[in-house]
């Protein structure tokens, strides 16, 4: 049965997962693409390098993000949500690397294939820059469901 998640469970599911794609939009063109992410208060908190994604969304900082959680075709839930591109500096980059990292280290033990040592070579830039650490403030948001 297909029904509505309601905000308790869209902010489970978002604080639950750790993937999800981040849409723009910009100078005629849609851009989609994958991203780890750490959420927190109504806030999807990321990093990147310089790129196609960075240069839409400060051309255009109306994005769109979406998660999903799939056991199988019959159980799993998603979430869509609108929001607004933020780059963050000096102390509040600072704070938003530490939950990212946090949220990452936590997935890292649980897999058990990585180690929490290794998530912040693994989320440097490639040429040697700092990283360009954003959140995206969620303005709406809407959530779905089956369970069979």
């Amino acid at each position: 049965m297909i029904g509505q998640l309601d905000q308790r469970g869209i902010k489970q599911l978002l604080r639950r997962c750790v993937v999800g794609r981040i849409a723009c939009h910009a100078s005629g063109r849609t851009y989609i693409v994958p991203i780890t992410y750490a959420y927190e208060d109504g806030t999807i908190i990321s990093h990147s390098s310089e790129g196609l994604k960075i240069s839409m969304m400060r051309e255009n900082p109306d994005v769109c993000f979406e998660i999903d959680h799939v056991d199988d075709l019959g159980n799993w839930s998603s979430v869509v949500a609108w929001g607004r591109y933020e780059e963050l500096h000096g102390h509040d980059a600072t704070h938003a690397m530490t939950i990212l990292l946090g949220k990452l280290s936590l997935m890292a033990v649980k897999d058990k294939n990585s180690y929490p040592k290794e998530l912040t070579h693994q989320h440097a830039t490639h040429d040697d820059q700092s990283p360009i650490v954003y959140c995206i403030r969620i303005t709406e948001a809407t959530g779905r469901y089956d369970q069979t």
